[in-house]
């Protein structure tokens, strides 16, 4: 398999891809492309007509035609699926019916919503930054926060507790990675049992290795460098 991302530092959605694959156990390729570049889109034009990452390739060997084919997937919560799918038997959503239809949720919720946040508290994993957010994106702190602490309140007593959202680590952690890192950039603050789910997900042996090469990258995307230095 061959992954597709772009700045370790900057893109979050990549992480999330990465994060899928790295917490299954597979094999795979990373082609990093520096963001915004005519390098970045005219390698993409070739692969994936939305022109953005992450992008995964997976080539399967087809028994009835006895040849390989390139599966070719260009959206992080379709890479998640695909890859629970195909090589981790539905094992990356919670085992109950009940839990598997709230972590989709959430994860959806993640994956299309948030804008406010999105755009005024971009990935930036080197940085250290202070800004004042609107009430739109305070509210979506305040939401991320209420989702968090629930699953946290949910999941303290059960015996097979992992720390994560859904007890064990499931596609719903992945979503919400990225903003992790994001409320640690910006210093934002957020109730105890959030405040310890963050703990938990930025100790994971994964988040630590994306971000530390994310500290080693020096490419400067200015669109994302929001907020004054601390």
């Amino acid at each position: 398999m061959k992954l597709i991302i772009g700045n370790k530092n900057y893109s979050s959605w990549s992480l999330r891809g990465w994060l899928m694959l790295a917490k299954s156990g597979l094999e795979f390729e990373v082609v990093q492309l520096p963001l915004f570049t005519q390098r970045f889109y005219d390698e993409l034009a070739e692969i994936s007509p939305a022109l953005k990452v992450p992008v995964l390739i997976d080539q399967i060997q087809d028994s009835h035609i006895k040849s390989a084919q390139d599966t070719v997937i260009w959206d992080s919560l379709a890479i998640c699926e695909y890859i629970n799918e195909q090589y981790l038997s539905g094992s990356a959503w919670p085992q109950t019916i009940q839990d598997r239809a709230k972590a989709r949720s959430i994860a959806a919720e993640m994956h299309s919503g948030f804008s406010a946040l999105r755009n005024e508290m971009p990935m930036n994993c080197r940085a250290k930054r202070t800004l004042a957010l609107s009430e739109s994106a305070l509210k979506d702190v305040a939401r991320i926060d209420q989702i968090w602490s629930e699953q946290m309140s949910i999941n303290t007593n059960k015996t097979d507790d992992d720390g994560w959202l859904f007890g064990k680590w499931s596609i719903a952690d992945c979503m919400f990675a990225p903003v992790v890192f994001r409320f640690v950039t910006y210093g934002v603050k957020v109730s105890p049992l959030a405040e310890q789910y963050m703990q938990r997900a930025l100790a994971s042996t994964e988040m630590q290795q994306w971000l530390a090469d994310a500290l080693t990258e020096t490419d400067i995307v200015e669109e994302d460098e929001a907020g004054m230095p601390l």
